[in-house]
Parts: structure tokens; C-alpha cells; sequence
């Protein structure tokens, strides 16, 4: 799940990460009142949207007086902001942060991921803030230096003075800024965060090391444990489909393609949309339907799919493990049954019954194609996308 910044500086700010004091403006005239509140001198106004790059895109500018304030949230409220992080479609703003102004002295870049490969978190740092990280990776590897993380440890003091000591920093501004990465790691792995980025991390003029901008993602699976950051979410800032899905416990992400995909499994969904490139396709999202693929699980995976105009073809790949496969044949066919489906739907089960989960599927009134394997089926599928589009 993703917060917007003045969520995320709200939750940094209890684990005394630093940030710049700011207030939330959801109308021009609350844009006003924040602005007072912060003394009506220079202050920020930044667009409030779930992607990056929102300065480059016309979405953060400063303002010297109140005036300059109503006029800049005028023009910055209902806009569609578009970066190189929301596509060419770009994303309405209906939020605002107005932030007090900071002397800036160093711009500098923290992040916290999980690196899967070792099994550990991975506190990154780097000189270049302000940029974006994936162009610095790609173009100045160097640059970024990082510290593993051992799981039963946590980040140790010497670790934070070696990123200090990373970002060129000494004496007061690195003690400062060891203060600020340790609270960082707190705020992470407290709240259960699978990210959390600050870019830019600043240093001022008076050596304080804070939060300028900041960026939090949150494991939805340990989202129980935490009912105040849950509050925190914005459906308007998803598609109503993922929010749909959301509701049945299917995990759905819509992606570009036309053929659409229903698994049972992540691994088998990710395996299934590669067959769907190599036979020349492409998935039009992500849908994972869990270990119970039934008449009703199904019915609804199948609503959110066609809710999408661009697919033109569905592939079901279901391995019967714990669930058997003529009992998944019998929930497609019932949950077919009452539903108006104008594309080609391609089944391909495997597993426990499998034999007769395609007897079920052949004899049924309903008009299937059956695939005898994956690459059939991707196959069947894509053929099938392609007279339709």
C-alpha cells in the first residue's frame, strides 16, 4: 500500500526523523490557512499524487507571499500532473502539502528496500539526491553505497556512521545524520514498510540532516497491525479495479496487454504471463485467485478482467494441488453460466482430476477452448486476442 508525503512525514515524525513542518490542503482556502499558520512568508506548495518526479512535472513550486500561495494552489489543485512515474495519462491532483521553506546546504539520497537476492534489507545511500535512482544506477553505479542489513541485529550505529561517512559528511553533520538514518530504520521496519525513500535527504544550513521529500510503501499483509496507517489509504489514487479486487482478497494488477490472465498461485501467475510474451502476446494483468478457485472467486476475477476494454482473450491456468481441477471446471462453468463473456476463454488445468475437469469443460454448453498445456494455452490465447483486436 502507498501514503502520500505529508502521510509519510506524519509517520517519520514519530520516530523523530526530522522533516520540514507542513500541513495538508485539500481547497485553495486551506492552502491559505497552512500557509498563515507557517508565518505567510516563502513557503512550498506540492502536489500530493502516489509517483515521482512531480517537480519536473509542474507539481512543487515555491510561493513568497499569500497571494503568491492562493494563486500557485489555484493552478496546482485539479491539475493533471503527469511524470515520468504516472504515464502519459498523468494522475488529477486533489491534495496538497504546504511546507515551510528550508535552507538547503547538500542534497543527498537515503532509501530502504528488501533485497530478496541476500535475504536482507538494504540501506542505500547516495550523494546524488534530488535525482532519480534508477538513472543514477544505471549511469553511476558507483555512487550509491549500500549497507545489508542482518535481520536479527537491525542497523547498527556503525553502519549509520559508515553512510554518513559515505555521503562526505563529518563531525556534527554526520553525528546528525547517523541520528536521522537510525530513526529512518526505525520508522522502516516498524511500521512494516517494504519501502521507504527520502529523495532528497538534505543537509541545512545549520547542519540539521531531514527529510525533505519522502516516500513510504507498506506490506498489505501486516497492514492488520497497523489500523492507522490502513486509514491512511487513497482510493482515488487506485484503479477501481485493484480496488475491486481487493475486496475478495484477489490480488489484481492491471497491466497493458490484451490477454487477460486468471492463476492460482504468484509463481504459476508470473510463469504464465512469460509464456504469454515468448508466444508472442501480452497479459493484460496480473490475477491471482489464491489456493480456492471456486464458482464465486472466480466470477468476481472474472468481472474485474472484463471490466478492462482492452482484453480480447482470457487464459485460466489453474494447477489443482489442494483444490482439484473438476471442481475449478465446475466453478468456471457456473460462474460462466450467468455471466455475458464476448471474448475467447482458454482453460487449462492440471492436476489432481484433471482428466475429468476436461471431460466437464468439453461437454459443458459453454463455448471453452481447451489447451493440453501451458504453451497450448498461451498459444490458443494469444491466436485467439489476435482476431479479436
Amino acid at each position: 500500500m502507498k501514503i502520500h508525503e505529508y502521510q509519510a512525514k506524519d509517520i517519520l515524525r514519530r520516530y523523530n526523523v526530522p522533516t520540514p513542518t507542513g500541513f495538508p490542503a485539500f481547497t485553495v482556502d486551506e492552502a491559505v490557512d497552512a500557509a498563515e499558520k507557517l508565518g505567510g512568508t516563502t513557503v512550498i506548495v506540492k502536489a500530493q499524487i502516489h509517483a515521482g518526479g512531480r517537480g519536473k512535472g509542474g507539481g512543487v513550486k515555491l510561493a513568497h507571499s499569500i497571494e503568491e500561495v492562493r494563486q500557485t494552489a489555484e493552478q496546482i489543485l485539479g491539475m493533471n500532473l503527469v511524470t515520468h512515474q504516472t504515464g502519459p495519462e498523468g494522475t488529477e491532483v486533489k491534495r496538497l502539502l504546504i511546507e515551510e521553506g528550508v535552507a538547503i546546504a547538500t542534497e543527498l539520497y537515503a532509501g530502504i528496500v528488501l533485497d530478496r537476492s541476500a535475504e536482507k534489507y538494504v540501506f542505500m545511500v547516495s550523494t546524488e539526491g534530488g535525482m532519480e535512482i534508477e538513472k543514477v544506477a544505471a549511469e553511476t553505479p558507483e555512487k550509491i553505497v549500500k549497507e545489508w542489513i542482518e535481520p536479527e541485529e537491525g542497523l547498527t550505529v556503525q553502519q549509520s556512521m559508515n553512510l554518513a561517512e559515505a555521503l562526505s559528511l563529518s563531525g556534527e553533520q554526520a553525528h546528525n545524520c547517523s541520528k536521522t538514518v537510525l530513526a529512518l530504520w526505525e520508522a522502516f521496519i516498524q511500521s512494516d514498510c517494504s519501502l521507504a525513500e527520502i529523495n532528497p535527504l538534505v543537509v541545512t544550513e545549520g547542519g540539521e540532516v531531514m527529510a525533505l521529500d519522502a516516500k513510504m510503501n507498506f506490506d498489505s499483509n501486516a497492514l492488520f497491525r497497523h489500523p492507522e496507517i490502513a486509514e491512511m489509504r487513497d482510493h482515488s489514487e487506485e484503479l477501481p479495479s485493484e480496488i475491486e479486487a481487493s475486496k475478495y482478497s484477489l490480488n489484481y494488477i492491471k497491466l497493458d496487454g490484451n490477454v487477460g490472465c486468471m492463476v492460482n498461485g504468484a509463481g504459476l501467475a508470473m510463469s504464465t504471463m512469460d509464456i504469454i510474451k515468448l508466444s508472442g502476446g501480452d497479459p493484460a494483468n496480473f490475477l491471482d485467485v489464491g489456493g480456492v478457485a471456486n464458482s464465486e472467486t472466480v466470477a468476481h476475477g472474472f468481472r474485474i478482467i472484463l471490466s478492462d476494454p482492452l482484453v480480447k482473450s482470457i487464459l485460466i491456468n489453474i494447477f489443482g494441488g489442494i483444490v482439484r481441477c473438476d471442481r475449478v471446471a465446475q466453478g468456471v462453468i457456473d460462474a460462466l453460466t450467468d455471466m455475458e463473456v464476448k471474448v475467447p476463454v482458454v482453460v487449462r488445468l492440471e492436476g489432481t482430476n484433471a482428466l475429468e475437469a476436461t471431460e466437464l469443460l468439453e461437454n459443458s454448453p459453454l463455448d471453452f477452448i481447451v489447451a493440453s498445456s501451458l504453451k497450448d494455452g498461451a498459444k490458443k490465447a494469444v491466436e485467439a486476442a489476435g482476431e479479436l483486436a
